[in-house]
């Protein structure tokens, strides 16, 4: 049986601070995208990225080190040591947030200094970590040198198995570590067929906090499922809900707001946006929804391309449409603004719904099942090959670098989302904006409403082109 859509697994680097959870976290995920500074307490917006290790995919979370500050040492006052006194202000919330990130990963990976040697801060993460269920690969970082290789054999006394030696800085001894977080990682094969529901559309409501995505989801369901509020960050889980439309079964998920990560305050509201990206990986269609009043935002932009990163197909939900004042035009010039600000979505519907008053909320679930069909769709190998042909005679690919594309024939490989393969005699010679060219050429006769396509180059030897 297919399973349907599943998360990435998620795997948690937990430890006190300065052990150097975020250099590992940048070598894993390919980029300096953590803040690196020999600072105890640097990391406090716990960060997010996509790594892969043997073609498996996960999600790695860098979280901020989990802090022991005895009771004496804060009960005498303001510190005069000013990092102590920061470190004091916010090791509640950092340990808060750790937790966290612990309950939401699927594995969890708790880096100690070798250069240090074990401490009691290590023995307290360690009994917090032996206290879940989930499983936990000790790695001793800052191993630089076969004596302290030698000496990382101390952390068997926090009983979470073998040490493994690495340097994050260097990247030895991480390739081990790689191997042992994808052995043990949970894998799709495990899920029962039960827990598949291959049959049953997905629908996530996604969106910045406090733009009405739980009021919707009571609107569609005509009842009080999810708890409404006007105060920010009041859906802290996501909550899956089965609703039947017409005959057809769908689930609803509602998730916490995403914010900006500047933006997100320190607290439970931080770990809430972990839930919401496994809400998007593991739907198939997405409904953004997005402030009427307030209008496109950055972010909006950022969770949009977030969803077209992850290839789910998206419906965009402009709520609070009753709290504009409007004219013959202001539908018309709302549209323009957001597709300015949204171009690379200009393929996805919109909708504009009033949660509150129920206006169009009866358009959402046929126009994310018509989305879900296009995800669907598959074109004959003599159709697609015609729009090549008529494509290629309409405008030729330009010359690249000297050499001059031909494309020899097209076909669709997969669907959900639609994938198309171009065999050419040399993918290099094809710009990127050719490419775009031939995408819209597909949507302009074949729309594809609401889902991303792929369209992927692949070399083959010399021969009779179309081009």
């Amino acid at each position: 049986m297919k399973l349907a859509y599943s998360p990435k697994p998620i795997v948690a680097l937990i430890g006190r601070p300065n052990v150097g959870k975020s250099t590992l976290f940048n070598r894993f995920v390919g980029r300096h995208q953590a803040i690196i500074e020999d600072l105890p307490g640097t990391t406090r917006d716990r960060l997010y990225g996509d790594a892969e290790w043997n073609g498996v995919p996960f999600l790695l979370v860098d979280t901020g080190g989990i802090e022991v500050i005895s009771e004496r040492t804060t009960a005498r006052g303001p510190l005069e040591d000013p990092l102590a006194t920061a470190s004091a202000g916010f090791v509640r919330e950092i340990r808060e947030q750790a937790e966290l990130a612990i309950e939401e990963a699927d594995l969890l990976v708790l880096l100690v200094d070798a250069a240090a040697g074990l401490s009691s801060a290590d023995e307290e993460v360690g009994n917090l970590l032996r206290a879940t269920d989930k499983p936990v690969i000790l790695a001793a970082n800052k191993a630089d040198n076969a004596e302290r290789r030698l000496n990382a054999v101390e952390f068997y006394a926090l009983g979470l198995g073998e040490p493994l030696p690495i340097s994050a800085y260097h990247g030895t001894g991480t390739g081990d570590l790689l191997d042992a977080i994808v052995e043990a990682l949970p894998s799709t094969e495990d899920v029962e067929p039960e827990e598949a529901e291959e049959e049953l559309l997905r629908i996530a409501i996604v969106g910045r906090p406090n733009v009405g995505k739980s009021s919707i989801l009571n609107a569609l369901l005509g009842q009080d499922r999810a708890i409404v509020s006007d105060i920010a960050g009041t859906t802290r889980d996501a909550i899956d809900t089965y609703l039947s439309w017409e005959g057809e079964q769908v689930v609803l998920v509602d998730t916490a707001g995403i914010r900006r990560r500047g933006r997100i305050e320190r607290g439970i509201e931080k770990y809430s946006v972990m839930r919401a990206l496994k809400a998007i990986g593991r739907a198939e269609v997405i409904l953004l929804v997005v402030d009427a009043v307030e209008g496109i935002t950055a972010q909006d932009a950022h969770i949009g391309g977030y969803i077209l990163e992850e290839n789910r197909s998206l419906v965009i939900i402009v709520n609070k449409w009753d709290a504009l004042e409007k004219d013959t035009h202001t539908m018309s010039l709302y549209s323009r603004e957001l597709r300015d600000e949204l171009k690379f979505l200009e393929y996805v519907p919109v909708l504009y719904v009033s949660a509150l008053t129920r206006q169009r909320i009866n358009q959402i679930i046929p126009t994310a099942l018509r989305v879900r069909d296009e995800r669907h769709r598959r074109l004959s190998t003599s159709d697609l090959n015609r729009l090549l042909q008529e494509s290629l005679a309409a405008n030729p690919p330009k010359t690249v670098r000297g050499r001059r594309a031909r494309f020899y024939y097209a076909t669709q490989a997969e669907m959900d989302p639609p994938t198309f393969i171009f065999f050419v005699n040399d993918p290099k010679a094809v710009h990127f904006s050719y490419m775009r060219f031939l995408e819209n050429r597909i949507r302009e006769r074949y729309a594809f409403e609401g889902t991303p396509i792929r369209l992927v180059l692949r070399g083959k030897p010399e021969g009779d082109g179309l081009t």
